[in-house]
């Protein structure tokens, strides 16, 4: 494909699409920023600049950019099967291969899984199927969802009333009302003076626990959690917290849903954030690093209790009514077979858990005394930093003066992309599970050198 030049391209942007996520007034004022190509960790521009990109995409190409393997994967299925559905008991050799592989490195019980196009349907695929059991067990009532301030779980319309962040709902009749929020467990932000760990950990279950009584624990069908919050701030709840609510949520036949869209196939140096944190979900998401984001696919996991159910209930059914177009899209599933064994075969997941070592360590040795920095927080290859316009008291800077867009801005200029989230005033990385030390070392400095007012 010839280009024609970047000028051009900028202006029929604006002149046909609606991006995602966007400000539309910024995207007349100055166009947009336009990838061509990309290679292991780098992107480059219509202008032939090259950025290293220190958050894969939007936290998803895991297993790094321009793998030849997986595009000749990607042309060998679509040649011998481009396309074809999974409704009315139809499948393909791709979606069975791949349902195998992942149900091996599933964490705790879950033992089945339903294949979408992208993490928020298959959260939405998980609320309706929360609702579709319960109800085939005789409690109808429990309809409603609690999740977390600052969480975030899609944007159509029922993930974006999962999700805790503000402007996902402003100017639009979110959340709607099936959604119960609770604390968000960030105990730097959200501690009281002189409360140790254990206690904040402690209240933020006693804040759950008197929810469940407050609302009825026959009206609540699940809790949705990311092990780490992602876009909320990369934020880690206390040690004991998941523990905790799982016991809780089982006490009052509550489900437990990992949201695992950015923690999960590697990133935090594990296959999933649950084995980490101490989460046995009764339900799973995810999609992002399932295909390295070279294929739209998600895959929503639930345990064979769940499917039981599921399963007794199609004999009144008839069937189980949901779906998409293009649920187990054979090309999608043989780059996701493809690329878990690229990210198995080249010891993606040890290069995670050491390199984000590395990582969080550079980041602690070269920041841990900067007086805009508050906190370091993550784990693998998920780092947040903690900006603060008062070290000591943990102000955050004024949402005004857009502190992390501007460091982001600056990395930007050195060469290196990382995510502003505005709202916890914070700075994202998660960068291929393929990048070096030298590489994690030029982005620090990029930091480093941005990180100040």
């Amino acid at each position: 494909m010839v280009l024609p030049d970047t000028d051009l391209l900028k202006q029929q942007n604006r002149d046909y699409i609606l991006q995602p996520a966007s400000s539309i007034r910024a995207l007349l004022d100055k166009g947009p920023d336009i990838i061509c190509s990309a290679k292991g960790c780098t992107v480059t521009d219509t202008d032939g600049r090259e950025l290293l990109d220190a958050v894969a995409g939007l936290w998803c190409v895991n297993a790094g950019y321009g793998r030849e393997d997986l595009a000749d994967v990607m042309r060998e299925a679509s040649v011998k099967l481009a396309y074809y559905h999974t409704f009315s008991n139809a499948s393909n050799p791709w979606q069975i291969a791949l349902a195998e592989k992942l149900i091996s490195i599933a964490p705790g019980k879950l033992s089945k899984v339903f294949f979408g196009n992208g993490g928020s349907d298959a959260n939405d695929t998980l609320m309706k199927i929360a609702w579709h059991y319960n109800h085939l067990r005789g409690k109808p009532g429990k309809t409603r969802f609690i999740a977390r301030d600052r969480a975030y779980h899609g944007t159509s319309i029922s993930t974006a009333s999962l999700t805790g962040l503000g402007v996902f709902h402003k100017e639009f009749p979110l959340p709607l009302d099936f959604v119960l929020r609770t604390d968000c467990p960030h105990y730097y932000r959200n501690a009281l003076p002189g409360e140790s760990e254990t206690a904040f950990c402690d209240r933020m279950i006693a804040n759950v626990a008197e929810l469940i009584e407050r609302e009825g624990a026959d009206t609540i069908a699940a809790f949705f959690a990311e092990p780490i919050f992602a876009a909320g701030g990369i934020v880690e709840p206390p040690q004991d917290y998941f523990p905790k609510l799982q016991a809780l949520l089982k006490q009052h036949d509550i489900l437990l849903v990992a949201d695992e869209v950015v923690c999960g196939y590697g990133r935090l140096g594990s296959w999933f954030g649950s084995e980490q944190l101490g989460i046995e979900p009764d339900m799973m998401a995810s999609a992002k690093g399932l295909t390295s984001g070279y294929f739209p696919l998600s895959a929503a996991f639930i345990t064979d209790d769940i499917w039981a159910v599921l399963r007794d209930g199609t004999d009144i059914t008839g069937g189980f009514y949901h779906g998409y177009t293009y649920s187990g899209h054979p090309v999608g599933c043989a780059v996701a077979l493809a690329n878990l064994e690229v990210i198995e075969n080249e010891g993606m997941i040890k290069l995670a858990a050491d390199n984000g070592a590395y990582l969080h360590q550079s980041l602690k040795e070269v920041l841990g005394s900067n007086p805009w920095v508050g906190e370091i927080r993550g784990r693998g290859l998920l780092a947040g930093i903690q900006l603060v316009a008062d070290k000591d008291t943990r102000e955050l800077p004024p949402a005004a003066e857009k502190w992390p867009v501007t460091v982001t801005s600056r990395m930007r200029g050195l060469g290196v992309i990382a995510r502003p989230l505005a709202g916890p005033a914070t700075i994202a990385l998660s960068p291929p599970l393929i990048i070096s030390r030298a590489e994690i070392d030029r982005t620090v400095s990029a930091l480093a050198d941005s990180i100040r007012f």
